[in-house]
């Protein structure tokens, strides 16, 4: 069985590029993180769909 790694906080909002997509976490209440991966369309398609969220 593999070691578990304790958990250390929640951390920050985080997107990195790795290979040809990127992976989402997203620090989650009570603890864990949401990991999602994406291609350059969806990544484009949600930052649009939050700046309209967002009243300006």
């Amino acid at each position: 069985m593999a070691a578990m790694k304790p958990r250390t906080g929640d951390g920050p909002l985080e997107v990195t590029k790795e290979g040809r997509g990127y992976v989402m976490r997203v620090p989650l209440e009570g603890g864990g993180r949401l990991v999602v991966e994406l291609n350059a369309t969806e990544v484009k398609d949600l930052g649009d769909a939050l700046l309209a969220a967002v009243p300006g």
